[in-house]
């Protein structure tokens, strides 16, 4: 069986993407797929290649008994549309950034995140990094809402016989 591949994008890979990036790779551990679906994330820009997460992203995470800390930025590449069947954008910012470099015959791989949680009714997840901690907890509520909802539809697209 091919194994189902995940990248989540944000601008610079130290907050919200990692947090996604957590959060889908925990429960794909806890469901026994973790030999079916591969998790990565990465950035828009190349502002924080290398680094750990927001020190304030791997807090919440922490508190939420999850540890993201040894996760590193990376700047997204065109060739991540061919290695990866989801590339999710946490805004429509990162959206377009992502559009200008998929190649030809890729985009149906890419889409916004929040649309695996529709009742939600947000589009976007905010960036925190320049607020303080209750944003990074609403981004995580935000995130985890629609990673459960991406795991469900990858189920039962390519797991349910």
């Amino acid at each position: 069986m091919k194994k189902i591949k995940v990248l989540f994008v944000c601008m610079g890979n130290i907050c919200r993407s990692p947090t996604a990036h957590g959060l889908l790779e925990t429960l794909v551990e806890r469901k026994g797929l973790a030999d079916a679906i591969e998790v990565d994330s990465a950035g828009t820009h190349a502002y924080h290649l290398g680094k750990a997460p927001d020190q304030r992203s791997q807090h919440t995470a922490q508190n939420r008994g999850l540890d993201i800390s040894q996760q590193r930025a990376r700047k997204v590449h065109s060739d991540d549309f061919v290695q990866y069947d989801y590339v999710l954008a946490m805004d429509q910012e990162n959206y377009h950034a992502l559009c200008a470099i998929c190649p030809e015959g890729m985009e149906s791989k890419l889409q916004l995140l929040m649309d695996y949680a529709p009742y939600l009714k947000m589009r976007e997840v905010p960036d925190p990094y320049s607020g303080g901690p209750q944003g990074f907890e609403k981004v995580f509520d935000m995130v985890e809402a629609a990673v459960e909802g991406l795991l469900e539809d990858i189920c039962e697209q390519h797991f349910s016989q």
